[in-house]
């Protein structure tokens, strides 16, 4: 099995066939996340015609789509039957590594919704290192990680998601005490993790006024450089003065 870490490597090692639309299918975690294509990459690719079919998409053998979301749904309203992929050996696990690093730079994934998806890998990373724990001869037969070990797993999930180990931190706690308007916001880039997880400490209440006082400032600041620069695109001369 080549290393997930090594993109070119493993599409070399895959082949190439075609599939029926109605055979891929997302991976669970993209499922369990309620991920959807962005209606401005749909659009983008739309204007590509019949050029944005050219490129294969990513699966796994059992045809979970690791590469290629928005081809396929824009294949799905263009009435299309079948799409060439390119079809690798890589369990749901290992899938879900892959697809994380490929997306790592995306504008349809920022980093709250990476880590939402590398937190699905914990048990998976937890077992490993009680593997490694058990293999090294400490604690055998023990079902308990130590403390360095559970930092480990930590760390993993960061570097699955390509973020600091501290985002990671951040996003679990914020899993559990941020209300949905709030996890909306974060999905949507309006606001950072550091922000959303300072104002999770706060009651449900206290955490809607926050938001909304947020994005109403957002707003106001938004009209004010939209008069300005429509001011000074008025008052601006024909032939500027370069002594002035």
């Amino acid at each position: 099995m080549e290393s997930t870490n090594d993109t070119g490597s493993l599409l070399g090692a895959g082949q190439l066939v075609t599939c029926r639309l109605d055979e891929l299918r997302p991976h669970p975690s993209y499922v369990r996340h309620q991920l959807t294509v962005p209606a401005s990459q749909l659009s983008v690719l739309a204007e590509r015609g019949d050029c944005a079919f050219l490129e294969p998409l990513v699966i796994s053998r059992d045809r979970t789509i690791l590469d290629g979301h928005a081809r396929l749904e824009l294949a799905r309203l263009r009435g299309r039957g079948t799409l060439p992929c390119i079809e690798c050996d890589l369990t749901e696990s290992e899938a879900l590594q892959w697809l994380l690093q490929k997306h790592r730079r995306s504008t349809g994934m920022n980093d709250f919704v990476r880590i939402l998806l590398a937190l699905d890998l914990e048990p998976w990373f937890k077992e490993k290192a009680r593997s490694n724990q058990q293999a090294g001869g400490r604690s055998k037969g023990s079902s308990k990680l130590t403390e360095a070990k559970r930092l480990d797993v930590r760390s993993e999930i960061a570097a699955a998601a390509g973020v600091s180990v501290g985002n990671v931190s951040k996003v679990k706690q914020l899993i559990m005490t941020a209300q949905p308007e709030l996890v909306q916001a974060l999905r949507s880039r309006e606001v950072s993790i550091h922000r959303a997880w300072g104002w999770s400490k706060a009651s449900p209440e206290q955490q809607r006024e926050e938001l909304r006082f947020y994005q109403s400032e957002k707003g106001v600041k938004k009209i004010i450089r939209l008069l300005v620069s429509r001011h000074r695109s008025k008052c601006r001369p024909v032939v500027p003065d370069l002594g002035n």
